[in-house]
């Protein structure tokens, strides 16, 4: 009886392992990982730096730390509920998250003190500022609504 449910099922498991039980090559195993293996492309050629332009609304060090910066402030803002999801779909605040995600900015601030420039410095303090404000904003409104 359990066969016919096996077979019933249309569920099907393909031994690919390259070796038995006893240590001895299994045969066939080399056909078998030809056909599964994906068919490589040689990478594409690399084009110089001045060749390319960067993306619509990236600077050219988009990789840098004001992007680490704005991505985390982002998400927090996210998860406080103060921006739409990627569906435009409001969520309600994850108080827990959201400082969670103001922490890593705040280790980002102290990792990094004395190692920033001017300008990096004063967005990661300008960014922290808005995002501790926001999230006390947003837990008044949660505990104001819990009355």
């Amino acid at each position: 009886m359990a066969e016919e449910k096996f077979e019933s099922s249309g569920f099907r498991v393909v031994d690919r392992r390259p070796f038995t039980s006893e240590g001895e090559r299994n045969p066939g195993q080399d056909e078998r990982a030809q056909e599964t293996e994906p068919r490589r492309q040689a990478p594409p050629d690399p084009t110089p730096a001045t060749e390319t332009e960067p993306e619509a609304g990236l600077s050219e060090d988009s990789s840098g730390f004001a992007t680490l910066v704005s991505y985390l402030s982002t998400t927090a803002m996210y998860q406080l509920g103060l921006l739409p999801g990627p569906g435009g779909e409001y969520l309600p605040p994850d108080l827990l998250n959201g400082r969670r995600t103001i922490g890593l900015l705040e280790v980002l601030e102290e990792k990094t003190r004395g190692n920033l420039s001017k300008g990096e410095a004063k967005l990661l303090e300008d960014v922290l500022y808005e995002l501790r404000m926001s999230f006390v904003e947003v837990q008044k409104q949660r505990v104001s609504k819990q009355k």
